[in-house]
């Protein structure tokens, strides 16, 4: 059902886009009550979903980065929903994710997707896997694996850019 991906494989570029699918609905953690974002809600921000589980070592790699995203990007739009997707028993627990987003310095929203629901509505193979969010609420982009890292940051930018620009236009429908 499920594939981890091997240190050396990956790719990441824009993909057709499609409407995003619901982020999950049941346990969060670093958000206001724990409660869950719904993806609706963030329309007019740009969002990176990431797939992870915090024993894999791939995932670990790629943490730095994104972290370094939501600290220069956050202020800007950005949304990052790390989409916890266990591999194995002891990483379903949320006793034992809590403590793994603290220990890793995880400060943006962690859903737990223990029934892979989330996964399978994004149609996902691998961890880790990063999806970018337009600002109208569009998978443009995916990132599977490690690397592509700067290729990933420039669609950000430019992504944020693109959200800028809307909201400094006028309404469409206004017209």
């Amino acid at each position: 059902m499920v594939a981890a991906l091997g240190a050396a494989a990956q790719w990441a570029g824009e993909v057709k886009p499609r409407r995003a699918p619901a982020l999950p609905e049941s346990q969060w953690l670093n958000t206001p009550e724990k409660e869950p974002l719904k993806i609706e809600e963030l329309k007019g921000k740009v969002v990176l979903v990431e797939f992870w589980t915090f024993a894999c070592y791939n995932c670990r790699n790629v943490l730095p980065y994104v972290k370094g995203w939501h600290r220069q990007y956050a202020d800007q739009g950005l949304v990052i929903v790390g989409v916890h997707s266990p591999e194995f028993d002891f990483e379903r627990p949320l006793e034992n994710v809590e403590e793994a987003v603290e220990e890793l310095g995880i400060e943006y929203p962690v859903a737990l997707d223990n029934d892979f629901s989330t996964w399978r509505r994004y149609r996902n193979q691998y961890w880790p896997a990063m999806y970018l969010v337009d600002s109208e609420g569009r998978i443009v982009y995916q990132a599977i694996g490690e690397g592509s890292y700067a290729r990933t940051e420039r669609k950000i930018q430019e992504l944020l850019r693109e959200a800028g620009a809307r909201r400094a236009s006028p309404n469409e429908e206004a017209r």
